[in-house]
């Protein structure tokens, strides 16, 4: 073990608050993140508030230690070397681009570290990355701004696309939008550059567009996709025919689509899944259409459609992100102040994310999946985390940097040894009960709890 004697009382108490505060400090020290900002950055520069102080600040906030970023500046502003109006207006002009580099970084580095753990999760489709896309509205702000007080309907800060590794449950990239009412499909331009050789994209059918399929395509990439109805131009090849039946007993067909970008005049030959569906959705659709590039010898359709299914690990992803880390700060009402907040949630989920993957190497099989609760967590970090700053001073936190990587993966490792696992387990609740049918209360506007209870008896 490399740590000294500073970090034994902690280690042996919440080595989770010890992992997640390590790990932050080797993919966001000042260095780093000050050469992001130069690097990313096109109109802001450094005056007296550098970017690493905001990140530190803004990750206070995301892991609940401070309840906003003015409650950070009232136990802390003597540290800052300017007024605390400077920071807010540090903060509302961070570009979307530097808030992207942040989670990029974390995704990169954290990526190389997950690998090389025991237990990792096997691969959904061999050969190829899987990376699910989606977009995530954040939700309304206090009307703090001047012009936001005269109206009552929820002030959106913005939205970003983000990328996910579902095998490593990394988000790897975000692509941050100020505009809330921008179309999502808007922003696909800048989704294509982030797609490597052999990616393999999984989305809902608002990002099934002929120049984004194209794109990937001509990136030597693959996608599995739901077919939108009117966003591209194809003509179908041959008949329907089986294809076997997914996991949950349904049958499916195949079909092949001759796609053709009317730009360029380009055509791509796809394979299109049908899914039928049990009951009837919403809009009173009976089967899914999924398109895909993938090889039928590399990917059958039954795989396809246990692919398209992964698409809602995202989902968890973004409420994890919602309750267990604060990405939606309500105070932050300027838009790039919220991107930063969002932006660094990811890089907290990040490292989370390889403490989980550190659990899953040294706790017993499939408790990471069943069993661990984010929630405990993330409360145990939370908890402990404000103590632990004012007992192991800031310095001796440097070692984490210095680590080569095998050092640092022995360190998480032996922390994670030291985990109590009865600590962070689910308390799984039993089916749900009928809601019986409630009184109006128009006439009786409140009940005494004990004499209702005393009813019942």
């Amino acid at each position: 073990m490399l740590l000294g004697s500073k970090f034994q009382a902690f280690m042996e108490a919440s080595p989770v608050s010890v992992m997640v505060r390590g790990t932050l400090e080797r993919i966001l020290h000042p260095e780093t993140v000050n050469q992001l900002f130069i690097d990313n950055a096109v109109s802001q520069y450094t005056l007296k508030i550098t970017f690493a102080q905001c990140v530190q600040i803004m990750d206070a906030v995301v892991f609940k230690l401070e309840p906003s970023v003015g409650a950070w500046v009232q136990n802390n502003g003597h540290t800052l070397s300017a007024t605390r109006q400077s920071l807010y207006e540090k903060l509302q002009r961070i570009e979307p681009a530097v808030s992207a580099a942040l989670v990029h970084h974390s995704g990169v580095e954290l990526l190389t570290c997950a690998q090389n753990m025991k237990r990792a999760p096997k691969a959904g489709l061999p050969g190829f990355r899987l990376r699910v896309l989606d977009g995530n509205h954040l939700t309304g702000t206090e009307h703090r701004l001047k012009g936001l007080r005269g109206t009552r309907a929820a002030a959106l800060p913005g939205q970003a696309l983000v990328l996910y590794d579902p095998r490593y449950d990394l988000i790897t990239d975000t692509i941050p939008c100020e505009d809330a009412y921008s179309q999502e499909r808007a922003l696909l331009d800048q989704v294509v550059p982030l797609i490597a050789r052999k990616d393999c994209v999984i989305a809902d059918r608002n990002f099934c567009t002929t120049g984004f399929l194209f794109g990937l395509w001509r990136r030597n990439g693959y996608f599995v996709i739901r077919q939108h109805a009117s966003t591209l131009t194809y003509e179908t090849v041959g008949k329907a025919r089986r294809a076997g039946k997914d996991g949950l007993g349904r049958q499916l067909k195949e079909q092949s689509l001759r796609m053709t970008d009317r730009a360029t005049g380009e055509t791509m030959l796809v394979r299109r899944i049908t899914i039928p569906l049990r009951a009837p959705n919403k809009k009173g659709e009976k089967e899914l259409y999924v398109l895909t590039n993938l090889p039928a010898e590399k990917a059958s359709a039954c795989l396809v459609a246990d692919l398209y299914a992964k698409r809602w690990t995202i989902e968890t992803a973004f409420q994890q992100l919602t309750q267990d880390l604060r990405c939606e700060i309500d105070t932050l009402a300027y838009p790039r102040a919220a991107l930063l907040g969002f932006c660094l949630a990811c890089v907290a989920y990040n490292a989370v994310s390889l403490v989980k993957a550190a659990i899953r190497a040294t706790q017993e099989k499939n408790f990471v999946e069943e069993k661990l609760s984010m929630y405990y967590l993330t409360l145990d970090v939370a908890r402990v985390t404000g103590g632990m700053e004012i007992a192991i001073p800031k310095e001796e936190w440097t070692i984490f940097r210095r680590m080569s990587q095998p050092e640092f993966l022995a360190t998480i490792i032996d922390l994670a040894n030291r985990i109590r696992p009865e600590k962070y387990t689910k308390h799984k609740r039993g089916p749900k009960k009928k809601q019986p049918k409630k009184t109006s209360g128009k006439r009786f506007h409140h009940v005494s709890t004990a004499r209702v209870l005393a009813g019942k008896q």
